[in-house]
């Protein structure tokens, strides 16, 4: 009944998605497809996604009574390259992902997906939705299944890379992230249904590096982390301090060669262990896995495989 319920939910947010080109008002031409209508399936396969996984099916009443979960696991986002489709791989819980899971709508109007845990049951309730023509909204499913979403604003394009590690100034809500194109470092606190603070700068010299990724504690001091790849290969961590104004201390090489992956992204825990693992892509369309192990100095395991043929897909 759950999934013939999660079906049709999303044929029936799928059939919105009007295949028409829309274009931006800065000149930049949507793909094929009405953002929001792809939003809203996204956000609602997810959702049931969270209530049918192991551990995933909480009512929310007694969710405030179980311990918060500080490392969420979230479906990783994949839009095939031809068709534009976008697919959901949902984690299996054992370190890998499962069988991949069609939302019948084009997703190529957008630059990148950033889910967050603010109710900490382990399990995505809201995503950040970044549009290729610099506009930002939050989107959230409530319990009743009733679709939400806030408009942020436009302008974001602005920024090379968001992200959004946890939360970095110790509230409920995760915090966002943004690497501008000078290099300069950005935080946005986030308040309930996805608003956010006037930003703060962080620091510059992070044009050094062309992939950030962070979802939750790396290191076991439960402050929200984040690894930056420089352009010669090099992973650093940054680790968190609590403190929003000063949110990573210095950074820490933690390994080299990182430029034979063409993708390097977290979806928080993959393999049910409570610590947040990565997650990295080979041009030939290899999936490796690195497990986090909790510790500053040893942040990750050696890399385990867990997929092939990814190679047809921007991964979001």
């Amino acid at each position: 009944m759950i999934i013939r319920r999660r079906r049709t939910l999303r044929g029936a947010l799928a059939a919105t998605a009007a295949t028409v080109a829309l274009t931006a008002t800065a000149g930049t031409a949507f793909a094929s497809g009405d953002p929001a209508g792809a939003e809203r399936a996204r956000a609602t396969a997810e959702a049931e996604a969270g209530r049918q996984a192991p551990g995933g099916q909480r009512a929310s009443a007694s969710a405030a009574a179980e311990a918060p979960v500080e490392t969420p696991s979230f479906s990783m986002s994949a839009v095939d390259k031809q068709t534009k489709k976008l697919y959901l791989y949902h984690p299996n819980r054992a370190g890998a992902f499962g069988p991949r899971d069609l939302v019948d709508v084009e997703f190529d109007a957008f630059a990148d997906t950033i889910p967050v845990d603010d109710d900490k049951d382990g399990w995505s309730d809201g995503s950040w939705y970044w549009n290729k023509n610099g506009t930002l909204s939050f989107s959230w499913i409530s319990d009743d299944l009733q679709y939400h979403q806030n408009e942020i604003g436009g302008g974001w394009n602005t920024y090379r890379m968001l992200v959004s590690p946890g939360s970095i100034g110790g509230a409920k809500e995760a915090d966002l992230l943004g690497v501008d194109k000078a290099g300069v470092l950005w935080s946005y606190l986030a308040y309930p249904e996805g608003r956010l603070t006037p930003r703060t700068r962080v620091g510059g010299g992070w044009d050094q590096y062309d992939q950030l990724e962070g979802q939750g504690d790396l290191t076991g001091d439960g402050k929200p982390d984040v690894v930056a790849r420089d352009r010669s290969g090099g992973l650093w961590l940054y680790r968190g301090t609590g403190d929003y104004k000063a949110p990573f201390a210095g950074r820490t090489k933690i390994g080299g060669g990182w430029n034979v992956f063409d993708r390097i992204l977290s979806v928080g825990d993959l393999d049910a262990d409570g610590r947040t693992d990565l997650i990295a892509r080979k041009p030939n369309g290899d999936l490796l896995r690195y497990s986090g192990t909790g510790s500053a100095t040893n942040v990750f395991q050696k890399p385990v495989k867990i997929g092939s043929g990814f190679q047809i897909y921007n991964l979001l």
